[in-house]
């Protein structure tokens, strides 16, 4: 039997993987089968189990591709020697931005993937932890160097930015036109001026 090369499994695993992903994206993660992913991947059902465990496997490889892409953009967005406002709008407009290019990823993890009965503990959920804790970085450097007030809920921040990302670009993630720039801008600017409108300053 002829060795099969690293290169060569690798390929054989990436074209599985993008499969997957086209196949979940049209599907579902419920109405698509190993045998559509491996039709999808010119490649026999059997083969698909020798990279993958399960569909499930193929799922959080899926997302765990998207999560990494997107995690690496967001560490050096975090890293810059900038202003807390401008990362913090950085990191924002990023990951709108990575919803509305990455859809399908996007909509499976939210409609499927943090839905499901085995989602607390799962591989996926210790890697959305990872992704949110970037953010959670910026906003306790932002307390260190006195730019965010220190007695600031952080549980409440996180879940304030992500929760409202969520929600404006679902419609997006589902054809929608969103304008990603003012969406990131108009977030910034509510997070930081608040709801109330402040007392006009009498002339000196």
């Amino acid at each position: 039997m002829p060795v099969i090369s690293a290169q060569k499994m690798q390929d054989r695993r990436d074209s599985i993987l993008a499969a997957a992903r086209e196949a979940f994206a049209k599907g579902g993660f419920e109405g698509t089968s190993i045998a559509d992913i491996a039709r999808a991947a010119r490649v026999s059902d059997g083969l698909v189990y020798r990279y993958f465990a399960n569909k499930r496997d193929l799922l959080n490889a899926v997302l765990t591709e998207f999560y990494e892409r997107t995690m690496d953009d967001l560490d050096v967005i975090a890293g810059r020697d900038a202003s807390f406002e401008q990362r913090l709008h950085d990191i924002i407009h990023r990951h709108i931005e990575a919803f509305v290019r990455d859809a399908d990823a996007c909509r499976l993890f939210i409609s499927e993937v943090r839905t499901a009965a085995d989602y607390q503990g799962s591989p996926v959920q210790q890697l959305n932890r990872r992704y949110t804790s970037i953010l959670v970085r910026i906003i306790e450097s932002g307390i260190a160097s006195g730019e965010v007030r220190p007695d600031i809920e952080m549980r409440l921040v996180r879940d304030v930015i992500f929760g409202a990302i969520e929600h404006r670009t679902w419609a997006a993630v589902n054809g929608r036109p969103l304008d990603i720039d003012a969406t990131a801008k108009g977030l910034v600017e509510l997070l930081r001026y608040g709801l109330m409108a402040r007392p006009k300053r009498s002339g000196r």
